[in-house]
């Protein structure tokens, strides 16, 4: 199956990172240059690039880029005061995707590790730090499609939330590696993608990536995902998330909740895959996940067209959480959390409470 490069890096740690265009899919496949930090900033902002692991990896290589004008063996006071800014300055992109401040905090961390150090030896750890960030993922993607296609079936169906494939990703997704690795151990699967309104995740990206990996997919609007699951077509559902909570809350794209209380009233598996890295143990519950709001043109004026009457208020939050009771399992790379309560996820996640 061909694997599609959502973010690269090209050249030295002078060069830049280059972005699949993810507001242009499916009509057009673009690849975007980002020489400063502020493209970095935009794009994760304008959902140029999306999906947490794969913001997460944009932040660290926008970490290198941010840093570049500070040239290759600036004073040491300089480097630190502009990595600070950088981060910060990232940080302010989006709120809810906790892999975006995992990874500004693991580039940050890799810096002061290394305080003895002379500042071009710290720029080149922290290029390599990056470089590392965006290695594991792929390794993480391959683990938790491992784990995942273990609880579909040849000849499944399946349902599937917004897009958490190779395009939020380093390589293979979360949710839908699942998919592509139960494909590849030989199954025959049939996936249905729910639009994702009011972005279009689903029907932008998912639906594309299923269609270049040769998996059967069948595309419904979102207030559809009941029907298909009474009428017996949904075995389970898989969905990503942005971040969970310490007892297994999660955070996903709005609409997810509906989903996933949906499959409970048809008794269908609701599972969520996700690295370990989206794990936030510093909240205790879903509650506390901050709720990023966007701009009310994208429901007002959707892709250019309105279709809302002018002066009508707006509400757009663009994620939901779903409470652990409703989620049968959640997939890792180190296992299946099962069931999913605070007990199961501090056996699993290695970071400690609190």
């Amino acid at each position: 199956m061909p694997t599609i490069e959502t973010l690269t890096w090209t050249g030295g740690a002078a060069g830049c990172l280059k972005l699949i265009d993810q507001t242009l899919l499916p009509v057009e496949l673009r690849e975007i240059d980002c020489r400063t930090v502020e493209t970095v900033w935009e794009a994760i902002k304008m959902l140029r690039v999306r999906g947490a692991p794969a913001i997460g990896i944009a932040a660290a290589y926008g970490v290198c880029v941010g840093l570049q004008t500070v040239g290759p063996n600036p004073a040491a006071r300089t480097l630190v005061e502009r990595l600070d800014e950088v981060v910060h300055y990232l940080a302010s992109s989006r709120p809810t995707a906790v892999n975006l401040f995992w990874a500004l905090d693991r580039m940050k961390a890799k810096a002061e590790s290394l305080r003895t150090a002379s500042p071009p030896e710290i720029l080149a750890a922290l290029f390599e730090e990056a470089k590392a960030i965006h290695e594991e993922d792929r390794t993480i993607c391959r683990a938790i499609g491992k784990f995942g296609q273990t609880l579909t079936k040849d000849g499944g169906s399946y349902l599937t939330h917004c897009n958490a494939g190779g395009l939020a990703t380093a390589d293979y997704g979360t949710a839908l590696a699942v998919f592509f690795a139960a494909a590849e151990a030989g199954k025959k699967i049939h996936v249905f993608a729910d639009e994702t309104r009011p972005l279009l995740q689903g029907a932008r990206l998912t639906a594309w990536e299923l269609q270049q990996r040769e998996i059967d997919v069948t595309l419904i609007c979102d207030s559809m995902a009941s029907l298909v699951m009474r009428q017996g077509k949904v075995d389970a559902v898989f969905v990503g998330a942005d971040r969970i909570a310490a007892n297994g809350d999660t955070a996903n794209k709005i609409g997810t909740y509906g989903v996933a209380v949906a499959a409970k009233a048809h008794n269908i598996p609701f599972y969520v895959a996700a690295p370990l890295s989206t794990f936030d143990l510093t909240l205790e519950n879903g509650h506390l996940i901050p709720i990023e709001e966007r701009d009310p043109a994208e429901v007002s004026h959707g892709f250019g067209k309105q279709t809302a009457p002018d002066g009508v208020r707006i509400y757009n939050p663009a994620f939901d959480v779903t409470p652990s009771s409703l989620i049968a399992g959640i997939v890792t790379e180190k296992g299946i959390i099962s069931p999913v309560n605070r007990e199961t996820v501090a056996l699993l996640v290695p970071v400690p409470f609190g």
